[in-house]
């Protein structure tokens, strides 16, 4: 019995943690004719950051800045591209519940059980990166990130996420060849 509590209590371990975390998944595209290595320069679109607020959006602008400026790029007043931010969010309500049960065998039986509610209200966002030539305002490259976010992060939560998932986009940035 006391073996069967273990393993229930490692299962339920295991299933809160899975719960728990949320991943994300980027998709790319990107004009395939365009040879990336001829764009050195960038820089924001005026309204870049439509969907998040002042803080968000220096957040993500901020790490888009680092980021680039690591793969030799540079932020310019005359750029070879301008970069443009969307996001869209909806609330996602989670009401499911989780069953904890606890049984017996032989030839007496018994079972307890009953339903823990899960109300774990997330955000879905869709973070957009666009790249789009200075010269002709084509779209170049384009990064897609579809997580699922909690509601009431904190100021370095926030931080991090954003860190976290532009680093993601940005990835594969510019394109192999």
């Amino acid at each position: 019995m006391i073996k069967y509590v273990q393993n229930s209590s490692i299962l339920l371990i295991l299933v809160f943690s899975i719960i728990g975390c949320s991943s994300s998944k980027v998709v790319y595209d990107y004009d395939t004719s365009i040879n990336f290595e001829n764009y050195k320069t960038f820089q924001f679109f005026e309204d870049a950051g439509k969907g998040l607020n002042a803080l968000d959006i220096k957040r993500v602008t901020g790490e888009i800045i680092f980021l680039l400026e690591q793969k030799g790029m540079k932020l310019s007043d005359n750029p070879d591209m301008y970069i443009d931010v969307l996001s869209k969010e909806s609330i996602v309500e989670n009401n499911s519940t989780i069953g904890v049960g606890i049984g017996g065998g032989g030839r007496v039986g018994f079972n307890i059980s009953g339903g823990i509610p899960l109300e774990n209200r997330k955000i879905k966002q869709e973070l957009t990166v666009n790249f789009i030539a200075g010269k002709n305002d084509a779209l170049l490259w384009q990064g897609i990130a579809h997580t699922n976010i909690k509601k009431n992060l904190s100021p370095q939560e926030r931080t991090a996420y954003y860190q976290k998932i532009t680093a993601k986009i940005l990835e594969k940035y510019p394109p192999e060849k």
